[in-house]
């Protein structure tokens, strides 16, 4: 049996950086776990939240085939770049020319969301940089 994996961002702001995800992906919220009605609910499950414990938000695809994201606020900022980053893929259907405008689509619509541009590889992909820091890629 194949094992599901989920990604988990560390960051500052887990509401706000689950939002531009779910614009980026299209995934949506994830309810929190029966027989919970809320995830704060679920959360006070677990006794009272530490010092460092911060806010989460969880989403997933709604189509259940990509991982679930899972975003926890820390007390510490990033400081590197990631060891592991997203490819979001727009699809390599039809011309190269019509895949690159697909591209640019994309990158358009999340740099309006908060994501600033960091590379672009000719007319492969893009590197950006999520609102938290966060590098992703953008591709056909």
């Amino acid at each position: 049996m194949a094992l599901r994996v989920d990604l988990t961002f560390d960051c500052a702001r887990a509401v706000e950086l689950a939002q531009f995800w779910k614009l980026a992906l299209g995934y949506v919220d994830e309810p929190p776990p029966a027989p919970f009605r809320t995830r704060e609910e679920w959360a006070a499950s677990f006794g009272p939240p530490g010092e460092d414990e911060g806010g989460g938000a969880w989403l997933h695809d709604p189509e259940g085939i990509g991982p679930r994201l899972v975003f926890l606020e820390v007390p510490e900022p990033k400081v590197a770049k990631n060891r592991l980053h997203i490819d979001v893929r727009v699809g390599r259907y039809g011309s190269p020319e019509q895949v690159w405008e697909r591209v640019e689509a994309k990158v358009a619509q999340l740099v309006g969301a908060g994501a600033s541009v960091l590379a672009v590889d000719g007319t492969h992909h893009v590197v950006l940089a999520d609102p938290e820091g966060n590098e992703f890629c953008v591709a056909g």
